[in-house]
């Protein structure tokens, strides 16, 4: 009798594990997987380019310290860049704000508030987003096209109701990471191993060695032959995808 039980138990377990093996390879099937990442909407991450063309960016949500030395550092190497300010630190800074505009880098959307957008209403998400527009716009004189979601967090919500108000959100491919404070060598081997056609390399403003890196990035990507474009520029025109990676290709 007890062998018998044994033997029952020992083949639930084992029916148990078959059930789980299945559903394991039913979830990650290829055609469903597609079929998932198909369904979900990105943003751009990076734009398929031939030739070696990138945008580099700059997030403005806290500190001021260092923005009159980047806007220096990029009119030396004559490089125009694409900064994405937070509305509040527009409240706080409007002469930065200008600055930055009146030296030819894009000034774009990085939300009015900094909140965590995929726990926002499509509502909420939509007047916080227009709220950082009209502040960029009444000191630049530009309406921003472009917002890159705080903390890099979206959903398909985020993604829909930022299109459903004729701007695209933007993220990066290339992440420079100087907000852990590395070392400014640490930053300049990061950006410059990674880069590629079409990239978009993310840094901040008020980070502790991004001056310090900065020119050496420059300086080596300018060398292997890229220019620099502000990312409306980078962007395709036209019927275009954005594949599975969020990489924006031509249409076929």
């Amino acid at each position: 009798m007890k062998l018998i039980l044994v033997r029952r138990k020992l083949l639930a377990v084992l029916a148990c594990l078959a059930a789980g093996a299945l559903m394991f390879a039913l979830v990650n099937h290829p055609a469903i997987l597609g079929a998932s990442a198909a369904a979900r909407q990105l943003p751009i991450y990076c734009v398929q380019r031939d030739q070696k063309m990138i945008s580099i960016s700059f997030d403005a949500a806290w500190g001021n310290e260092d923005t009159q030395q980047l806007i220096d550092i990029l009119e030396q190497y004559q490089v125009k860049a694409t900064f994405f300010v937070v509305g509040q630190w527009v409240d706080k800074y409007p002469e930065s704000v200008k600055a930055l505009a009146d030296a030819g880098h894009e000034v774009m959307n990085h939300s009015d508030t900094h909140p965590h957008m995929n726990q926002m209403s499509r509502e909420e998400l939509i007047a916080d987003v227009e709220a950082c527009n009209d502040k960029i716009e009444a000191v630049t004189g530009i309406r921003p096209t472009l917002i890159r979601p705080p903390y890099g967090e979206y959903n398909d919500t985020v993604i829909s109701a930022i299109r459903s108000i004729g701007m695209e959100p933007i993220q990066w491919d290339v992440d420079s990471l100087d907000w852990k404070d590395l070392s400014a060598g640490e930053i300049t081997q990061r950006v410059t191993s990674k880069v590629q056609p079409g990239s978009i390399v993310l840094f901040h403003n008020a980070a502790l060695h991004t001056p310090e890196a900065l020119p050496t990035i420059l300086e080596t990507l300018l060398q292997q032959g890229y220019t620099f474009v502000p990312i409306s520029q980078l962007l395709l025109q036209g019927d275009y995808t954005i594949d599975h990676t969020g990489r924006q290709c031509p249409a076929e």
